[in-house]
């Protein structure tokens, strides 16, 4: 559970995309990703409170049901859902760009589908054989980020062969901020987009054969540990090797690895991205599934994703979303420029949705335990009512933001399609009379309990 946890925030973004961010912040991003952190941990610490309070199979979609109403929770589920599947299609047609670097005369799209396939048959045994895979993957990414942040230290500190020490990258070019910090608060936002996915662990603990004590050490665990890995990598990579430079906005860490001499440097970095796009993949995979089965619970989804295996897993809900990732990558290779470019905008600003509606969700919950069972609540969120409120201001901040700023404007607004498209669908579920399920108030069974479940 810790590695699912770990492995959830370390992804392609953090090895490729905060180049990116480098470039539009300058040394200063590493404030960036600070906050971005500090903002995640906070939502991370409201989920897990609510989690270790109320397990319940489809976490936050769950919570967001109860506490803000049918609606609201219709919205989170399919939101989350669409955000999963959308990354199914991303990262498989980057695994198999990052392939054809090795075979080069392979389709890209025969190479996607093929990662595709092979993530999808491990789904489609058990819960244990994905967490066997995101177990290795995740393991290998903490080991490559470990063996980086040391590798880098020393360097530092002047004890690296052929180093030569110290600080001055993070002010001889330009300053620490020489953008702003009106640049380096723009960059907060799709520094959250890089931490997405801290949140798997809590729909996985359902699974788990202790959630409350799983999620618990999980989310404490991944405070320090996703401080240090982001915020620490992306500081050796700023003070080894200077922001402005090309080679710094392409791969980061590849070119702190050139630096320190390291020899097959794109061999080895296109392996460590190819294991973080697997495992991302892997991870996107599961959690559609169990988002999609856990809103069959409650009618806000068709009842045929109920249906189980005999090893307790839900494959059509498995197979729904590997098929919205089968027409993504076909699009990839046939309007890569116009279907498969409207698809990833369409889901840029879905997670930080969610975000918020876990943070509202919280607020009220908590009320409600205090006055109705207090004892439930062990793990409480830090300084409550008044972070919590710190929190939601940003969120909404973060969201303002991301409308506001030019290079994020079209992903908002697309992003805000796709919402009013799923209230749109939950109006007319509600006007054919559906029937609506009551919301699990207790620890709801995994699914190969599930008693609701029809075996196939």
């Amino acid at each position: 559970m810790n590695l699912i946890a770990l492995g959830g925030v370390i992804g392609a973004g953090l090895f490729v995309g905060s180049g990116v961010v480098i470039q539009s912040a300058g040394p200063a991003a590493v404030v960036s990703f600070l906050i971005a952190g500090l903002i995640t941990v906070l939502i991370m610490r409201m989920l897990a409170e609510m989690t270790i309070a109320k397990p319940a199979l489809g976490s936050f979609y769950v919570y967001a049901r109860e506490a803000l109403g049918n609606r609201a929770g219709f919205a989170v589920g399919w939101m989350y859902w669409y955000f999963f599947v959308i990354v199914v299609a991303v990262e498989a047609v980057a695994g198999g760009r990052i392939l054809q670097l090795w075979v080069p005369d392979v389709p890209l799209w025969v190479l996607s589908l093929g990662l595709l396939l092979l993530l999808t048959g491990t789904n489609m045994v058990s819960a244990r054989s994905y967490g066997e895979f995101e177990y290795w993957f995740s393991s290998i990414k903490v080991v490559a980020i470990v063996v980086f942040l040391a590798v880098g230290a020393l360097y530092l500190f002047g004890f690296w062969p052929g180093a030569h020490g110290g600080l001055t990258n993070l002010v001889s070019h330009g300053g620490f901020a020489p953008l702003g910090i009106g640049a380096v608060l723009a960059a907060v936002v799709p520094c959250i987009g890089f931490y997405t996915g801290a949140e798997i662990v809590t729909i996985a603990a359902a699974e788990s054969a202790e959630p409350k004590k799983a999620v618990a050490k999980a989310m404490r665990s991944i405070i320090l540990r996703v401080v240090l890995f982001y915020v620490g990598s992306v500081f050796l990579v700023v003070a080894i090797k200077s922001w402005d430079d090309p080679a710094t906005a392409v791969s980061p860490y590849a070119a702190v690895l050139e630096v320190l001499g390291i020899p097959a440097v794109a061999t080895i970095m296109n392996a460590i991205v190819l294991t973080a796009v697997l495992s991302c993949l892997n991870s996107a995979l599961y959690t559609s599934s169990r988002m999609l089965f856990a809103l069959t619970g409650n009618g806000d989804a068709p009842r045929t994703f109920t249906r189980l295996s005999r090893s307790g897993v839900p494959r059509r809900a498995i197979l729904a979303g590997t098929a919205v990732g089968y027409v993504s990558v076909i699009a990839a290779y046939t309007s890569p420029d116009l279907i498969f470019q409207f698809l990833v905008n369409s889901y840029g600003a879905v997670a930080l949705f969610v975000y918020l509606s876990i943070a509202l969700a919280q607020v009220r919950l908590r009320r409600r335990l205090e006055r109705e069972d207090p004892d439930k609540l062990t793990l409480k969120m830090w300084l409550f009512p008044w972070l919590s409120y710190a929190t939601i201001a940003l969120m909404a901040g973060v969201i303002l933001a991301m409308a506001l700023l030019p290079s994020t404007r079209s992903q908002f607004w697309l992003s805000a399609v796709t919402l009013a498209l799923i209230l749109v669908g939950f109006e007319i579920r509600r006007r054919r009379g559906r029937p609506v399920g009551e919301v699990p108030v207790e620890p709801a069974p995994v699914p190969d309990e599930a008693s609701a479940a029809v075996r196939e």
